[in-house]
């Protein structure tokens, strides 16, 4: 069955820590989703990861799915398309008939792209999704009747603000019903912004614009999120508010280990 960790972390106003995926491979995605029972949810990155959309989401999803009986983490899609192109909406029906318990779209940077985002994700009378797929309730190991009553509530809905105008209009985006977590990118935030990448953390003015985000989310209700590359980052963001914190990737933590291993090894 497809985990509600995620969703009953935001429910329990608890920290919810995850993992960003980005290499493919079903027994590499159940490797992690394996890792560690306080892991609450996955972003399967079909962006800027090597993993496709078609078909690779949908069978990282459901190997994510199945790796834990009873629970483990939540499958989220990050899909290729960003917020200023025309194609969210197929990319967006795709994540989630492949099962996912939230989707994240990059780039958003308008309250009427996040609304357009919003009616694709919701089923009627709430949006415009389309129903069809047989994979999808038995992926989140349902009955179809029960898939169509729980998916416009079970599902995140998550729009990532990491550019100028996303902060420009970040209040009219956090106001946008549907629209469950804003998701600070700080990379392409601080490009945007004209500084350097962060080096672990962001240049101070960086910083105070991502607090302008968290502000934004919390005074509109909604959960705010960010990715971090460290321990020590994913701390702190947990004790200023953050709701949804990235802890590591595979590859930083496949890399890091074997680091760790061989100079404990050869000192």
């Amino acid at each position: 069955m497809a985990s509600k960790a995620l969703l009953s972390a935001f429910r329990a106003n608890k920290p919810a820590f995850g993992v960003w995926l980005t290499a493919g491979g079903i027994f590499h995605a159940r490797t992690v989703a394996q890792a560690s029972p306080h892991l609450s949810w996955i972003v399967v990155d079909c962006e800027h990861g090597i993993i496709p959309l078609v078909p690779g989401a949908a069978e990282t999803v459901a190997a994510i799915n199945g790796a834990v009986p009873n629970g483990g983490p939540s499958a989220v899609v990050r899909i290729p398309a960003t917020g200023v192109s025309g194609s969210t909406n197929w990319q967006i029906k795709y994540a989630l008939d492949a099962g996912a318990r939230g989707v994240l779209v990059p780039m958003v940077s308008t309250a009427e792209k996040a609304r357009e985002i919003v009616a694709d994700s919701r089923f009627p009378p709430f949006g415009r999704r389309g129903f069809g797929s047989p994979h999808t309730p038995g992926i989140w190991g349902v009955g179809v009747s029960e898939y169509l009553e729980t998916a416009n509530n079970d599902i995140s809905v998550m729009v990532q603000i990491e550019n100028q105008d996303g902060v420009k209009n970040v209040k009219e985006i956090a106001a946008v019903d549907g629209i469950d977590v804003l998701f600070v990118g700080p990379y392409d935030l601080s490009i945007s912004l004209g500084y350097p990448l962060p080096n672990p953390d962001p240049h101070p003015a960086v910083e105070s614009v991502v607090q302008r985000v968290l502000a934004a989310a919390h005074d509109a209700g909604k959960k705010c999120a960010i990715y971090c590359t460290t321990r020590a980052q994913s701390i702190k963001r947990a004790a200023e508010g953050f709701d949804m914190i990235s802890v590591t990737s595979d590859v930083g933590a496949l890399t890091q280990g074997i680091a760790e291993s061989l100079t404990t090894v050869v000192q």
